[in-house]
């Protein structure tokens, strides 16, 4: 997999664990190893810049998807093509604000944030009640299965 990450936010970032999380994910999802993914961490005004731009909606938020070839999940007998996955954008600010409210620590809602961004990537959405609940149940299975691959470790 060629994820690249880049850090503009200011706030340290734990980028190995990410670049694992993104691996595993991509593996979970059958995507072709050669798949390229570009994950950024920018900060609160970046994200609203950002937000307003493509969404139309003011204040930042905690992460955006940007496709670029439309690439699906793959299957156990074929893996998706090569290509561009796309980029995701995540603000470390409004994500170390949720994980206070949700309870858990920041990498936990980054690592979060960047499953549910590799999963808009891949077509899934959460518009619809029963897209809602496929999505978030592979995001949860994807979050078990890598924290249970690390304790491995």
């Amino acid at each position: 997999m060629s994820i690249e990450i880049n850090n503009e936010s200011g706030v340290e970032v734990d980028e190995p664990a990410i670049q694992r999380l993104s691996v595993f994910a991509l593996d979970q999802m059958r995507v072709h190893p050669d798949a390229e993914l570009a994950i950024l961490f920018v900060d609160e005004a970046a994200m609203e810049q950002l937000h307003v731009q493509w969404m139309d909606e003011p204040g930042p938020t905690d992460v955006l998807s940007f496709p670029m070839d439309e690439l699906r999940p793959g299957s156990d007998e074929a893996l998706t093509p090569a290509g561009l996955l796309g980029d995701i954008v995540v603000c470390p600010q409004v994500a170390i604000a949720q994980a206070e409210t949700a309870g858990h620590s920041p990498i936990e809602e980054m690592l979060l944030l960047t499953t549910h961004g590799i999963l808009h990537l891949l077509g899934f959405d959460h518009a619809e009640p029963d897209e809602e609940k496929e999505m978030f149940g592979l995001q949860r299975d994807i979050l078990v299965g890598f924290a249970l691959a690390e304790q491995q470790k």
